[in-house]
Order: C-alpha cells, then structure tokens, then sequence
C-alpha cells in the first residue's frame, strides 16, 4: 500500500511545488500549441532555475494570504493546491469576513485519475471551512469542472469577472 500524505507545504517543499507550477505551465501551453511546438515550451518561461527561485520567494512573502497544500507520496510531492484567502469588507454582523479562491491544483500525470486531485481539493475546502470563509470559488478547465463539481463547486450567475489583457 502507497503512503499518500495530505498536508500544508513546507519550506523545504517549495522548490519542488515550483517545479510543478512550471510542469503545469509547460503541460497546459503544449495542450494549446499542439505536439509540434510543445519541445520549445520549456524556453518560453525562462530559465527555470530562476522561475523556481523566484516562485520560493514569492511563496514566502505571499505566505499570510496563500496556502499551499501539497499531495505527498512516500515524501516525494506529487500533486499541489493553493487557497489564496481575501478579507472582505465588515458588515455589523460579520465584522471577519473572509472569502478564498482555489489555485493552481496540479497532481502530477502519472498520478491522476486515482482520486488524489478530489482527496487535495476538499482537504483545501476542509481548510476554508476551518478558517470560516464564506465561499471558494475556482476558475477551471473545461476539463477539470466535472472534477469540481463532484466536491461541491457550483456555477453561480452572481458571480461575475473582468478580464484584461496584458500589455
């Protein structure tokens, strides 16, 4: 039997939860460009020592308002979940609110399909409730709603978003 361990990233995790942000990056672009251009993929997103430098520093100072959970296997991360938590305006009633948005779930190729990506999001929903957040909102894949879904995301008509694009 596989030892499978759910728990809160720690330093010592970080570069190899950077390395699975860039794999996710990589394997997300390649989808989109297609077989042909997915070899030139890791060049465009830099050096990926400097992305993983980078990405452990930003982790760090990003710490009181990002938590990063990650999926272990015999102590090797394989998979990784992030809830960023957002303060929200006080209301007479609610003078703490606070409301989350589920990032970055990335469980590694080899390791999906088993259950492990649904274990990792509600064990974050687990966490958002503990902390008494209001909602968790995702922004998903067309492939990965069903996934979503089955651990209790809903589509909401209230729930709208401005998208700009970069310069």
């Amino acid at each position: 039997m596989e030892n499978i361990d759910i728990r809160p990233a720690r330093p010592a995790d970080l570069a190899a939860v950077a390395a699975l942000r860039w794999e996710w990056l990589v394997e997300n672009r390649s989808e989109e460009l297609g077989e042909r251009e997915a070899s030139s993929e890791r060049e465009d997103f830099g050096e990926r020592e400097a992305f993983v430098r980078h990405f452990v520093g930003w982790a760090g100072e990003n710490a009181g308002s990002h938590r990063c959970l990650v999926l272990a296997r015999d102590d090797r991360v394989i998979g990784m979940a992030w809830l960023a938590v957002v303060q929200r305006v006080p209301t007479p009633r609610a003078p703490r609110r606070a409301s989350g948005d589920l990032q970055c779930v990335y469980v590694v190729p080899e390791a999906r399909d088993g259950g492990l990506g649904g274990r990792l999001v509600r064990a974050v929903l687990d966490g958002a409730r503990e902390l008494g957040l209001e909602r968790v909102t995702v922004h998903s894949s067309p492939r990965a709603v069903p996934a979503y879904a089955r651990s209790g995301f809903q589509e909401s008509p209230r729930l709208l978003q401005a998208r700009f694009t970069r310069a």
